[in-house]
């Protein structure tokens, strides 16, 4: 499954998902764990809902998206193309993250996991 991550560095995840401008997304499974891409905001516009769109966009084929905080409205655009948000609250290490859901995946994930990841 292909997993997003807020950042300015490219190491942690340390933006907000309404103000990033670029997300790096990651291949994650059971036994592999692999850079995949940077996916670049493209900003059409400059209203609040263009600005999220154009965010949401970006991510069309990742399964989960990683953030250090989201609105409510953005977390419903993001639950209406089936991408699941895991919101980290403060400052984390992207390979933290990526250990934790690898970790996860190993042993009795949760049922919003498993399905993610049978996608």
């Amino acid at each position: 499954m292909e997993v997003a991550f807020s950042t300015s560095t490219g190491v942690l995840i340390d933006q907000d998902f309404n103000t990033t401008t670029r997300f790096a997304v990651w291949h994650v499974g059971v036994d592999e764990i692999c850079y995949a891409y940077a996916a670049p905001v493209q900003e059409q516009g400059y209203s609040r809902d263009d600005r999220i769109s154009a965010r949401v966009n970006a991510l069309q084929h990742c399964t989960i998206v990683c953030t250090r905080a989201m609105n409510g409205p953005t977390a419903a655009k993001l639950a209406a193309r089936n991408i699941h948000l895991l919101k980290t609250g403060d400052t984390v290490s992207i390979e933290e993250m990526l250990t934790r859901l690898q970790e996860a995946l190993r042993s009795n994930p949760a049922p919003w996991l498993r399905k993610a990841e049978a996608a």
